[in-house]
């Protein structure tokens, strides 16, 4: 009988609803812990895998020696790679082509690179309307390295400890 009359008298005081308000209002008032995204980007761990991107010396030369190593290793088999020789005596790669649709972004290709020409940069919002926008070339690799070399460099240099 006193159970009874504790459950109603609950529900006629809406002892919930008076809970519910009260924990509404105490994190009104605290700080938010929302970001507003397009406008507000979060943290990016420097181990972050992104938009592949081919990087070049401080003169600017480009740094891929094709050793071909990051398609030999791709296990999606998503890059593929021509090489010629040039008139010093080494290689250089002709065509440096990725296919985004394949890539699993495993980062085994920037692992495997030994000159630290390929890397996985920072950029996440490479979104697009058609499929052979994600079909990378050379010069979109390279486009894509020089864009993001600051962030690169940095996220190199946190992450040396642990190489």
């Amino acid at each position: 009988m006193w159970t009874f009359t504790l459950s109603i008298l609950k529900k006629f005081l809406l002892l919930e609803i008076f809970k519910g308000l009260i924990l509404t209002l105490k994190y009104f008032f605290k700080k938010k812990v929302t970001i507003n995204y397009p406008y507000e980007k979060g943290p990016i761990s420097s181990r972050f895998r992104g938009e592949h991107a081919l990087r070049r010396y401080p003169n600017g030369e480009e740094r891929c020696i094709a050793c071909k190593l990051c398609e030999a290793i791709c296990p999606a088999q998503a890059i593929k790679i021509e090489a010629e020789a040039r008139s010093d005596g080494s290689r250089r790669t002709t065509r440096y082509d990725i296919d985004m649709t394949k890539c699993i972004y495993c980062g085994f290709c920037a692992e495997a690179c030994p000159v630290d020409a390929i890397v996985e940069g920072p950029n996440f919002e490479f979104a697009t309307e058609t499929r052979e926008e994600l079909f990378y070339d050379k010069e979109k690799l390279l486009s894509n390295g020089d864009r993001w070399e600051e962030q690169i460099n940095a996220a190199q240099k946190l992450d040396a400890p642990y190489r």
